[in-house]
């Protein structure tokens, strides 16, 4: 084999084997699922008005069982999914569904409170670094030569010695 055609190679692998997958994955046709199965899925996406702790699929309640039924009917007539959970949402409100749609709204709920939390942990980070960056200030002799000539002024009889510092 030639250089060129080495070097080459690994990329037309690569090409080979990304075709091949779509042609397995693009091949495999989804089953239809049956108007049962539908209506089995869409109503245990949905609360029961009664119970509130299970779904449609799952409630023994007379109102589940209604509400069941009319999905099912719903189904049986051609209805999308969406289009019947639409109907539930709109008599009930989001709170019929047992994982509400996610909205830019309720993002903000949980992202601000962490936002903030880790705004505030970062400033006092950067703050306690500075702060043990900072060198420790101290008298110097100047500072201590100038506190004893005021207190010199004010007070002459607690002038220090000729000599320095007591």
């Amino acid at each position: 084999m030639t250089p060129m055609i080495r070097r080459a190679l690994p990329g037309a692998a690569l090409v080979a084997v990304i075709v091949a997958a779509l042609v397995i994955g693009a091949g495999r046709s989804h089953q239809p699922r049956s108007p049962a199965v539908r209506a089995h899925g869409i109503a245990s996406e949905l609360r029961c008005p009664v119970c509130q702790g299970l779904s449609v699929a799952d409630s023994p309640s007379p109102t589940a069982k209604a509400i069941y039924d009319d999905v099912r009917r719903r189904v049986d007539a051609g209805e999308s999914d969406g289009s019947i959970r639409a109907f539930y949402v709109g008599r009930y409100g989001q709170w019929i569904l047992l994982r509400p749609e996610t909205s830019w709204m309720g993002a903000l709920v949980w992202i601000l409170p962490v936002a903030a939390l880790l705004l505030g942990a970062g400033g006092l980070a950067l703050a306690f670094r500075r702060w043990r960056r900072e060198p420790v200030l101290g008298a110097t002799d100047a500072d201590r030569a100038l506190v004893e000539a005021a207190l010199a002024a004010s007070d002459p009889a607690a002038a220090p010695p000729a000599g320095g510092a007591r």
